[in-house]
């Protein structure tokens, strides 16, 4: 019987270069802490080291805004190829827009 060698769809595929880190270990705790506001304008930064709560890697470096929270996550709305699109994150995987 032959195999075929099905290639892999996981959530990390084809993300080498976009979640690697030139420096290793975690962020640090306020990164974890950090609050936003409802209808604050964030960056979707997806952190590496922290799988819980990461946004797919195809939203890494969208604008969007916060709508709401949903456990110690928020949602977070963007616009993806003209449609809006909800995204949850962990606060960890966002930072504001300076």
């Amino acid at each position: 019987m032959v195999e075929v060698a099905f290639k892999t769809k996981g959530p990390r595929s084809r993300t080498r270069k976009k979640l690697s880190k030139k420096v290793r270990g975690l962020p640090p705790v306020n990164r974890f802490l950090q609050t936003f506001r409802i209808g604050e304008k964030v960056v979707i930064n997806i952190e590496p080291s922290v799988h819980r709560g990461m946004p797919f890697h195809r939203f890494h470096g969208r604008v969007g805004e916060v709508i709401g929270k949903r456990g110690r996550a928020y949602i977070v709305r963007i616009k993806d190829g003209g449609k809006a699109k909800l995204v949850i994150a962990n606060p960890v995987h966002l930072q504001r827009v300076s």
